[in-house]
């Protein structure tokens, strides 16, 4: 994509952020804003974190008994999650108590709400996942066979969309699990990291371990599929030696359907995928963006700032989560041609 980076001053872009107090203690693995902007953090540590964002206070913090993978609200006050205890939790928020809804075999990695049917989505390293109704748990509603790992899930409208260890991409309608609407293989040569859907409902991007985004769509007519696209990202050259980072994350712009994404490198970049163009590029943050996430609005981006091991074990920066207040600047489209403002 074309390279156009923002151009403020690093004293004027640093005012733009706050570096939360009392972050996780060790791997943060999700972050979510609620309809009130209310911040979730979870992490290895096995808590599931709240911060009030533009107070700079926590709000609370609730221990489970095993690192916490993937959090999501479902309501201000209660939020599903699930980790390495393999099961699926409806989190208290308010009294810090939870329930077990259901369990997978193996740990739980991803979980997702679908407002339209009022179920759970989860999404677990036993290569399944099982739809829970909170109302009637213990047994999933549904429980679908994958063809590897669950690495990452994400839902539009009615459409699940989930990315395993053998680059499979299966959607779904999410009102009905027992059979995928279509089967991919990834675009990508390598791993699959993440999936986004796009705001509009029109398809997701896929990011790799190799340094690459992936724009795919829905529809298959050959018209929507000539437009799908796939561009390199994340990656430095020094001396001649390019470095490859792995794509950790990708985070929607509610408004305009831009979309950030946050790398191995340290870097997040704002992109304009209609127009493929990069807006923005932000400071280098102390280690890996593990995670991001943009309120309902698009007014704040969280950025979780957490070494996630692809060196292995090294001595490594303490995880921390910022908060920025987005300027309009940063996320609006603007048309091949354009220059990004001074």
């Amino acid at each position: 994509l074309g390279r156009v980076s923002c151009r403020r001053g690093r004293g004027l872009e640093m005012q733009q952020e706050t570096e939360l107090a009392s972050p996780p203690s060790d791997g943060i693995t999700s972050v979510s804003f609620s309809r009130t902007n209310t911040l979730l953090a979870t992490s290895w540590d096995a808590s599931l974190r709240l911060y009030d964002p533009q107070l700079n206070q926590p709000q609370g913090k609730v221990q489970l008994r095993a690192p916490v993978l993937d959090g999501k609200f479902i309501q201000d006050d209660l939020a599903a999650a699930g980790g390495a205890d393999c099961c699926v939790h409806l989190v208290y928020l308010t009294t810090g108590t939870d329930d077990v809804v259901g369990t997978h075999e193996k740990a739980v990695r991803c979980v997702n709400y679908d407002p339209l049917t009022g179920t759970v989505l989860s999404g677990g390293w036993d290569a399944r996942v099982k739809s829970w109704d909170p109302r009637a748990p213990k047994e999933p509603v549904r429980t679908v066979e994958l063809p590897g790992k669950v690495f990452t899930m994400d839902m539009v409208d009615d459409k699940l969309v989930v990315g395993t260890s053998s680059r499979h991409v299966h959607v779904y309608d999410a009102r009905n699990l027992a059979e995928p609407l279509q089967r991919r293989e990834s675009s990508l040569k390598y791993q699959t990291r993440c999936i986004r859907c796009y705001p509009g409902g029109g398809g997701y991007a896929l990011s790799s371990i190799e340094g690459r985004v992936a724009m795919e769509y829905f529809d298959p007519s050959p018209e929507s599929q000539a437009k799908k696209y796939a561009f390199k990202c994340h990656r430095t050259t020094v001396n001649g030696i390019d470095t490859v980072y792995p794509v950790n994350c990708i985070a929607f712009h509610s408004v305009y359907g831009t979309f950030a994404t946050g790398g191995c490198d340290g870097i997040v970049n704002v992109w304009d995928g209609q127009n493929k163009k990069r807006l923005c590029q932000y400071h280098k943050y102390p280690t890996s963006i593990a995670a991001l996430a943009f309120n309902a609005n698009g007014t704040l981006l969280a950025i979780a700032s957490s070494y996630t091991f692809e060196e292995g074990e090294k001595d490594s920066p303490s995880d921390s989560i910022y908060v920025r207040t987005v300027q309009e600047s940063d996320v609006k489209p603007r048309p091949k041609g354009s220059q990004a403002p001074h």
